[in-house]
């Protein structure tokens, strides 16, 4: 499979910069294509109108910016199988945004539509996304998914496809609870936890991965338990999938 998971940054959206660029183009350049078709995924979000202007966003930088054809999957689309079934195979690249991770889970496996991302992947098309649409190829991922529906701070364990055999957890700088949260976690988790920073992200291409930046000061870590000891090291830049998910 080939896996672009994003920690966190700036997409251009509020005044921000587009800080993720480098991270869309390395996207981009996994399909072997000048001009892949790019179909966002927006299910994160509870309103349309704010999904709508994701994409809208997202369409800027993919489209408009580095020339992919685009397309987006609505939640008022997603009950329609054969919708689903044609946008996800014209797909070369399916992006999945950020927000509400319990959400999009709990949609997905409702319409089916995890079993038709599992096969996309076995294919070839390159699955990606940011925090949420991060988490949702591991197999579990440190969520804020509560402050969605009652404004809790509180972060949960929320299981997802489990592609890759870790538990994610976006937003590691840029959220601070989130690492005292992870050690908290990590207790009742077996395997390992993949902490990454704003301005980091996970590339998986078969059994290998690799460690992407856009900041040379941001970091990726891997954090477990090891004989009753919370263990946190920085995450290597390259090595196999063995390694990512092993506790050494």
């Amino acid at each position: 499979m080939k896996i672009v998971a994003i920690g966190g940054g700036g997409n251009g959206s509020f005044g921000k910069p587009y800080e993720v660029k480098p991270f869309d183009q390395e996207i981009i350049k996994l399909t072997g294509k000048q001009n892949p078709n790019y179909l966002f995924i927006g299910l994160t979000q509870a309103s349309l109108k704010v999904a709508e202007d994701y994409y809208k966003r997202m369409r800027l930088n993919f489209g408009t910016i580095l020339d992919c054809k685009c397309d987006y999957l609505c939640e008022t689309e997603i009950t329609d199988e054969q919708i689903v079934k044609s946008k996800i195979n014209w797909a070369d690249i399916i992006y999945v945004g950020g927000g509400n991770t319990l959400r999009l889970m709990t949609l997905l496996r409702r319409y089916k539509i995890d079993k038709l991302l599992k096969k996309a992947g076995e294919q070839g098309k390159v699955l990606c996304g940011v925090s949420a649409g991060a988490i949702c190829w591991c197999n579990y991922g440190n969520s804020d998914s509560r402050k969605f529906t009652s404004n809790s701070t509180k972060l949960i364990k929320v299981k997802g496809l489990g592609f890759v055999d870790i538990l994610y957890c976006p937003h590691y700088d840029g959220e601070v609870a989130r690492q005292a949260d992870l050690v908290r976690m990590m207790k009742n988790t077996s395997g390992v936890a993949i902490a990454c920073e704003n301005c980091t992200a996970l590339k998986i291409v078969d059994n290998t991965y690799e460690v992407l930046k856009v900041k040379d000061d941001a970091k990726v870590y891997k954090c477990y338990y090891k004989k009753g000891e919370y263990i946190k090291k920085e995450l290597n830049p390259k090595g196999s999938i063995q390694q990512l998910s092993s506790k050494d």
